[in-house]
C-alpha cells in the first residue's frame, strides 16, 4: 500500500502540474499574441504573466477549502476531487476562443479557468504530500514526502516536451490551433490519474482521528490559532524555491529567447532536459534530509541560489549559446533547486499537528506560492523591462529572497517546532502542542 499510495501521489501531482505549467509555457510563448493582440510583445508577454499570477491568488482558497474537508472528511476524497476539477479547467482552455473571436471576454475567460487551475492545484499538493508522509515510517518521510514534489518536475517536463512537439508547427498553424493539442491532451492523463487514486487507502493519521474523536470543527481557523508562527515559517522557506523554479522554468523561455536570441525549441528543449534530471535529484535531496537533516540540506540550497544569481546571467550574456545555458540551468533547475524542494514537504508536515495539518501545510505552502511563484515571472520580466539588463537588475531581487527563507527555515528546524506522528519532536522534555505555535 505504500508503494501504491507513493504511485498515486507522484502520478496524481504530475498530472496536476503538467496542466499548471501548460499554462506558464503558453504565457511565455503564445497566449501574449493571441490573447492580448494590441499590445506590444513585451507588454503582451507581462499581460500574459499576469494571468498567469491569478492562478497563485486562487490557491490559498483552495488550500483553505480542500484543507478543511481534508482535515475533517479524508486526505483521499480531496485529492479525486481536485484532480478532476483541475483537469476540466484546462480541457476548458484548450477549447477557448481567442481574442480575435470574442474579443476582451476571451481574456477574461482566460482569467477565471486561470483561476480554477489555481484553486484545484491549492487543494491537490497539501492531500498529496500527507498521504505519502502519513503512510511512512519514521526515518523516512523525507523521502517518502519527495515523491509528491517529485511530480512537479515531471508535470514541467511532460508539458514541455508535449508543447515543444507542438511548437515544431508551422508559426501559423501554431498559432491558429497547434497550441491547444497539450491542454486538450489533459483529459487522458486526468482519466490515468483517477484510475491510480481510486485503488489507494485513506491516511493511517486521519483514521486515528477519526478513531480518536480529535477532528477539529474548523482545521484552517484552529491551524491559525494554534500555529500563526509557523504558518508565516513556511510562507519564508517557499520564497526561494519558488523564485528559484519559475527563474528557469518559465521566465528563462521570455529571457532566452527575446535577450538571448536563442530559438524557442532549443530553450524548451534545454527546460525540459533539466526538469528530467531533477526527477532523480529531488528524491536524492529528500533522502539527505533524512540522514543529514531538513535544515543542512535546505539551507545548503538557499545559499547556492543567492551566490548563484550573478554568474548565471554574466555567463549568459557573454556566451549568448545554447550550450552555456544548458548547463547553466542543469545547475540552477537541476541541482540548486531539489536541495530546497526535494525536503519542503515533510518539513512543512512536521510543522502541524495532525487535526490541523492538511490546512496548516496548505496555507503555509499556497500563500507562499502567491508570493514566490505566483509573481515571480511577472516581477523578473518587469525588471528585464525596465532597460538595465538582466545581468544588473535580476540578482538582487533573487539575493533578497534566498536571505528570507534562509532565516524562515533555521527558525522553522529549531528544535520544538516538529512532530512526529500526533506526537511534538524536542530535544528536551515533551512540552505540549502550542509550542509548534
Amino acid at each position: 500500500m505504500r508503494r501504491r499510495v507513493v504511485l498515486a501521489s507522484f502520478i496524481g501531482t504530475a498530472v496536476e502540474w503538467y496542466d499548471f505549467y501548460l499554462y506558464g509555457t503558453a504565457s511565455a510563448l503564445i497566449f501574449g499574441t493571441i490573447f492580448f493582440p494590441g499590445l506590444d510583445p513585451v507588454a503582451g508577454t507581462i499581460a500574459s504573466f499576469g494571468t498567469f499570477a491569478a492562478g497563485f491568488i486562487a490557491r490559498p482558497v483552495g488550500g483553505i477549502v480542500f484543507g478543511h474537508f481534508g482535515d475533517r472528511v479524508g486526505r483521499k476524497q480531496m485529492l479525486v476531487i481536485s484532480l478532476v476539477g483541475m483537469g476540466a479547467a484546462t480541457f476548458l482552455i484548450g477549447v477557448l476562443p481567442t481574442y480575435g473571436q470574442i474579443g476582451i471576454l476571451a481574456p477574461c475567460l482566460l482569467v477565471l479557468l486561470r483561476l480554477a487551475q489555481g484553486f484545484f492545484v491549492g487543494g491537490e499538493w497539501g492531500g498529496a504530500v500527507l498521504m505519502s508522509v502519513e503512510h511512512e515510517e519514521e526515518g523516512k518521510r523525507g523521502l517518502a514526502g519527495s515523491w509528491a514534489q517529485v511530480g512537479s518536475p515531471a508535470g514541467l517536463v511532460l508539458s514541455t516536451v508535449v508543447f515543444g512537439l507542438a511548437s515544431f508547427m508551422p508559426d501559423e498553424t501554431f498559432a491558429a490551433w497547434g497550441w491547444r493539442i497539450p491542454f486538450l491532451l489533459s483529459a487522458v492523463l486526468v482519466i490515468v490519474g483517477l484510475v491510480i487514486r481510486l485503488r489507494v487507502v485513506e491516511s493511517p493519521a486521519f483514521v486515528a482521528m477519526e478513531h480518536a474523536g480529535t477532528k477539529t470543527k474548523m482545521p484552517a481557523l484552529e491551524a491559525i490559532r494554534r500555529h500563526p508562527l509557523n504558518i508565516l515559517l513556511a510562507v519564508g522557506a517557499c520564497l526561494a524555491p519558488f523564485v528559484n523554479f519559475y527563474l528557469f522554468a518559465t521566465f528563462l523561455l521570455t529571457y532566452a529567447t527575446s535577450s538571448l536570441g536563442l530559438p524557442r525549441t532549443t530553450v524548451l528543449t534545454i527546460v525540459a532536459v533539466a526538469a528530467f534530471i531533477e526527477l532523480f535529484t529531488t528524491p536524492l535531496a529528500a533522502w539527505l534530509s533524512d540522514r543529514f537533516g531538513r535544515r543542512r540540506v535546505f539551507l545548503t540550497g538557499t545559499v547556492l541560489l543567492a551566490a548563484y544569481a550573478y554568474p548565471f546571467f554574466l555567463i549568459n550574456e557573454a556566451a549568448r549559446s545554447p550550450i552555456a545555458l544548458a548547463l547553466t540551468t542543469v545547475l540552477g533547475l537541476s541541482l540548486i533547486h531539489p536541495l530546497m524542494y526535494g525536503p519542503m514537504a515533510t518539513l512543512f508536515t512536521e510543522l502541524f499537528s495532525p487535526e490541523v495539518r492538511y490546512s496548516g501545510a496548505s496555507l503555509g505552502y499556497q500563500i507562499g506560492a502567491i508570493l514566490g511563484g505566483g509573481f515571480a515571472p511577472l516581477i523578473l520580466t518587469s525588471l528585464l523591462a525596465t532597460g538595465a539588463g538582466a545581468l544588473l537588475a535580476i540578482p538582487p531581487y533573487i539575493i533578497a529572497v534566498s536571505v528570507l527563507t534562509f532565516v524562515a527555515v533555521w527558525v522553522a528546524t529549531r528544535p520544538g517546532r516538529r512532530w512526529e506522528g500526533d506526537r511534538l519532536a524536542t530535544d528536551g522534555p515533551q512540552r505540549t502542542a502550542e509550542v509548534g505555535s
